[in-house]
């Protein structure tokens, strides 16, 4: 890294200090809105958050996977879009440009609430699924299967349901990971109902490292080559991790718990993922960008170990 080029010293703010997209396999895009929240609101601010925490990694390889994918990567900015539009409105202007960015890249996003990613799982059914719907692995606190979001017909509480309902992913092959939150048993279990299947926050207490090698198996098969789409509400960490989120929720999972998930599930046929929920107005310390950035640092690095260093097919 040459003089001048330290990622402190630049006057952006780009994930891990890479360049501008161009053509680069990789690219990394913010979205930043959060109006379909039921708590509080602040995950509009995520993106800048994620790659300030970011710049602390941008000069070495991952520990795991033994390299840096920075020379692979271009930060694409953030998304335009009209905030204050409805909902259905804006969830239009992130497909668009969601499947223009997919059809040349391989794209990791940065929330943004959660209803964020009904929208971009169009976009990569669209460009990845040929016909099919994608397998999809969801951490969170939260079910996400709420019919309704307080009598709204959509919001960050009702995406997964309306996945599964309009086809986008397959409810066979839905894994959620770290669901802890109060609710109606209807929600709580609807992956399970539909065929899918749910590792509660309980079920994974004490277990980590080698102790988890049952549940990645299992998921491993669960998924098969089926292309796949990875979402992580950093809630899905416990507060002591992840204070910095809208709606956080005691007794969660750890950091190291959920980043051996995503390193030893690097091989799944990954069509892209998106990070969200970091709320910085409520973050200590930077804890909560800090995990996320580390989260997305491990998923691109993990790829590009694989030599999937071009658009997936």
């Amino acid at each position: 890294m040459a003089i001048g080029d330290f990622a402190y010293a630049n006057n952006s703010n780009r994930f891990l200090g890479c360049a501008p997209l161009a053509e680069q396999p990789f690219a990394l895009v913010g979205v930043p809105f959060d109006g379909a929240v039921s708590n509080r609101p602040g995950a509009r601010f995520g993106p800048q958050a994620i790659r300030a925490a970011s710049l602390m990694l941008c000069d070495g390889e991952h520990p795991h996977f033994n390299l840096s994918p920075t020379a692979y990567l271009g930060d694409a900015l953030d998304m335009r879009l009209p905030n204050t539009a409805p909902l259905p409105v804006l969830q239009a202007h992130i497909e668009q440009q969601a499947q223009a960015l997919m059809r040349r890249h391989r794209c990791a996003f940065l929330g943004g609430d959660h209803s964020i990613t009904l929208p971009l799982l169009r976009a990569a059914q669209r460009v990845y699924g040929q016909g099919e719907p994608l397998a999809l692995l969801h951490f969170d606190a939260h079910c996400d299967t709420w019919s309704d979001h307080c009598g709204e017909p959509s919001g960050h509480g009702t995406w997964t349901y309306e996945a599964l309902q309009q086809g986008l992913a397959s409810p066979a092959h839905t894994v959620q990971v770290g669901l802890r939150s109060s609710g109606a048993r209807a929600a709580r279990e609807y992956v399970r109902d539909q065929g899918g299947l749910i590792y509660t926050a309980r079920a994974l207490r004490g277990l980590d490292g080698a102790a988890l090698q049952p549940l990645l198996r299992e998921i491993r098969q669960r998924i098969g080559a089926r292309p796949c789409y990875l979402t992580i509400d950093i809630d899905c960490l416990d507060p002591a991790f992840a204070p910095g989120t809208g709606t956080p929720e005691p007794g969660g999972l750890s950091s190291s718990q959920v980043l051996t998930f995503v390193e030893e599930l690097a091989d799944l046929n990954w069509v892209g993922m998106d990070c969200v929920e970091v709320a910085p107005a409520y973050d200590h310390a930077e804890l909560s960008s800090s995990a996320a950035a580390t989260l997305v640092w491990t998923w691109l690095s993990g790829q590009v170990a694989l030599g999937r260093t071009h658009p997936p097919r």
